[in-house]
This record gives structure tokens, C-alpha cells and sequence, in this order.
């Protein structure tokens, strides 16, 4: 069951960045506040939210590449059974929330901004909680 202020990303996955900035939007004008703060969390543990460029998809190619790299999933030092320790760090790094402020119903993001889940571990089902302040 999903909830009003709750938004569910299914990613096909293993690794993947999904914008979803139209999304919030959607909810914001629903809301009808014009003016304040968007804060969205992320209730997992092996994915997170951040904001970058939405022009040039390699943006996001080049940001999963180098974590990637950087974490590789079978790294022999592991040892959590469950092969997703690098899910587990890269989740840390990038973070479970991101606060954007808005003006006049309209989210005060840059040109080239947009808002991504970043799936670390996938493909699954995401939600998103979003809170208005």
C-alpha cells in the first residue's frame, strides 16, 4: 500500500540512476504549498537519492563507473554473505536524503538539476518518502 506522501521506483537493475524530479514536482503542486522545503528519504539501505545533471546521461554512466570501480561488488575483503557490501558503501557515500526548497509551487532546482535514486542493488522496488515542510 502505498502512501500519500510516499513515492515507489522500481529499478531493473543491478546498478542504476532513475530520475525522478517530474515526480516530485507532481507531489508538490499536489500538495499546493508554495512556498518551503521538499525533503526526501530513502528507507533502504542499499540504494540513495542525490542531485545531479539530467542533460547528458553520461553523467550517470560515468558516476556508476567510478563506483564501480572504486567498490567492486566481490571485493575478496568482504564478508557479508550476501554479495552487497559494496551496495552497503556505496549507499553510505552518496547518502539516504536530500532537501530542496521551493517557490511559488515550483522546486528552486538549476538548469541542468535532477532528482536520482541511485540503485545499488537491484532490481527491486524503492520508496521514497517525501515530507513538506
Amino acid at each position: 500500500m502505498q502512501r500519500a506522501n510516499e513515492l515507489r521506483i522500481v529499478s531493473s537493475a543491478r546498478e542504476e540512476m532513475i530520475e525522478f524530479t517530474d515526480e516530485v514536482s507532481k507531489r508538490i503542486t499536489a500538495i499546493g504549498v508554495d512556498d518551503g522545503v521538499c525533503v526526501l528519504f530513502v528507507q533502504h539501505t542499499t540504494c540513495g537519492i542525490t542531485i545531479n545533471e539530467n542533460a547528458d546521461p553520461d553523467v550517470q554512466s560515468d558516476m556508476l563507473g567510478f563506483l564501480q570501480r572504486l567498490i567492486p561488488q566481490y571485493e575478496p575483503n568482504f564478508k557479508h554473505f550476501e554479495h552487497n557490501s559494496d551496495a552497503h558503501i556505496k549507499s553510505t557515500i552518496v547518502g539516504s536524503s536530500v532537501a530542496i526548497p521551493f517557490d511559488n509551487g515550483k522546486l528552486c532546482l538549476g538548469r541542468w538539476q535532477g532528482i536520482y535514486l541511485c540503485e545499488f542493488d537491484g532490481p527491486r522496488e524503492r520508496s521514497v518518502l517525501i515530507k513538506v515542510l
